[in-house]
């Protein structure tokens, strides 16, 4: 399994991506989600790009963004042409982003219709330029549980729409991992990887928090010190070596903390896959 580590993580750090890039190489990372506000902001940096990212082993695996689903068309048109181009310069294939505001109870038919069909415009969009829009599980979206998600892809009925597993939010909305990960498996790009102290803890997420530098950081925890059992969930994903995830970390001493769960990520999937029992410890 390919793993990059993602730039928001260092949203609130004085960290270049010159530094970012050579500590991932040095610590086995394959790749680098690039947050949207980063991959624009860095398009004034034209020695910071693809093919010297290509000549340190990495790429970008995935620009991470938040498109508008709703309101005016061309507002919609150009700011995925906009993130497209970005993601070519990039040579990123895969584009994330959410599937409009409000979770899939409370959203009503006419603005669900809505939302599908700005992400099938969107979708029309990056087609042309080879990529794929990956939209994330995630609460207050209309992909907050498997089944939403399984009718927002056959609503929106384009071949460009994927999913971005996220398995702690995909836990957080009550599904069973496992079996949702089953469901969504065909359409599944990439992966989300990220934990939790309990579910009490999973306010720390909402924008409002997990975006302010002031923000509470106490309940994440590493990879495999929460509550979402991921040794159980990587053994799925030992059997395809091509699946690629992130490492989403927004807590504190990050580099630390993405060293340990690299490392740890690695021992697990080599173990499972020769069929051996390994606890992380």
């Amino acid at each position: 399994m390919r793993i990059s580590l993602c730039t928001i993580t260092f949203r609130h750090q004085l960290v270049s991506l010159e530094d970012i890039a050579l500590w991932a190489r040095a610590h086995d990372f394959q790749g680098i989600e690039l947050w949207g506000v980063h991959a624009r902001n860095l398009a004034g940096h034209p020695c910071l790009n693809a093919a010297w990212l290509h000549d340190l082993g990495l790429t970008v695996s995935m620009v991470s963004d938040y498109l508008p689903t709703e309101g005016d068309k061309a507002v919609i048109e150009r700011k995925a042409h906009a993130l497209s181009q970005t993601a070519r310069d990039w040579r990123a294939r895969k584009i994330r982003t959410f599937a409009g505001t409000r979770g899939s109870l409370e959203t009503r038919d006419r603005e669900r219709a809505r939302v599908t069909e700005g992400l099938r415009r969107i979708c029309h969009i990056v087609a042309d330029e080879g990529q794929e829009l990956l939209v994330e599980t995630h609460p207050n979206t209309l992909a907050d549980c498997a089944a939403s998600t399984l009718q927002l892809i056959t609503e929106v009925d384009h071949p460009a729409l994927k999913i971005n597993f996220d398995a702690l939010h995909v836990w957080e909305g009550g599904d069973d991992l496992g079996a949702a990960h089953e469901a969504l498996l065909p359409h599944i790009r990439h992966y989300h990887l990220k934990n939790i102290r309990s579910r009490a803890d999973l306010a720390l997420f909402e924008p409002s928090n997990v975006y302010a530098a002031s923000g509470r950081r106490d309940g994440m925890t590493p990879l495999f010190s929460g509550k979402v059992d991921y040794v159980s969930f990587l053994t799925e994903l030992a059997v395809d070596p091509a699946a690629e995830a992130s490492l989403e970390w927004f807590g504190d001493d990050a580099f630390d903390v993405l060293a340990r769960d690299r490392g740890e990520i690695a021992r697990v999937m080599v173990g499972r896959s020769l069929g051996v029992s390994e606890a992380v410890v």
